[in-house]
């Protein structure tokens, strides 16, 4: 098991001893002595996040046994053995500030239920997501 997939398996069981306590803490604390009863939010989403990190730890423990030892789990490696390229990054694109703009115009028609405004940040939305993806696929102008 590697070092990545224990990650997700210990907060895990975190959150697994965190969902027992807490339904036992819910169920059976009675306050100025009436029970109320089990508090459904905080108990899905503590089972909803157990299961994310449990969902996680096996697709990176499966992934894992597939590539090559990767530096963080060695025991005696040093910070320069993670060195190298990490992907390449547009320095000048406008896409991200774009692709910004039109989640918060889609996050505003949505807040203040606006339809005209929902549809025109979807729109702008995939305009900017299919402008940052094909940034550098289409052919170069000519001038």
């Amino acid at each position: 098991m590697r070092a990545t997939s224990k990650v997700f398996y210990s907060i895990a069981t975190y959150l697994f001893v965190s969902l027992i306590v807490y339904v036992l803490g819910v169920n059976f604390v009675k306050d100025d002595g009436y029970l109320y009863g089990p508090e459904w939010a905080g108990i899905v989403g503590l089972t909803l996040a157990f299961l994310l990190c449990i969902m996680l730890g096996v697709y990176i423990s499966f992934t894992d046994s597939r590539v090559d030892v990767a530096p963080e789990d060695w025991e005696e490696a040093e910070t320069e053995d993670g060195a190298g390229i990490l992907g390449f990054f547009s320095p000048g694109s406008i896409w991200p500030l774009a692709m910004t703009g039109s989640i918060a115009l889609l996050g505003l028609g949505i807040i203040f239920l606006y339809f005209w405004l929902i549809v025109l940040g979807a729109a702008c939305l995939v305009a900017s997501v299919t402008g940052l993806s094909l940034q550098y696929g289409l052919p170069k102008e000519k001038h």
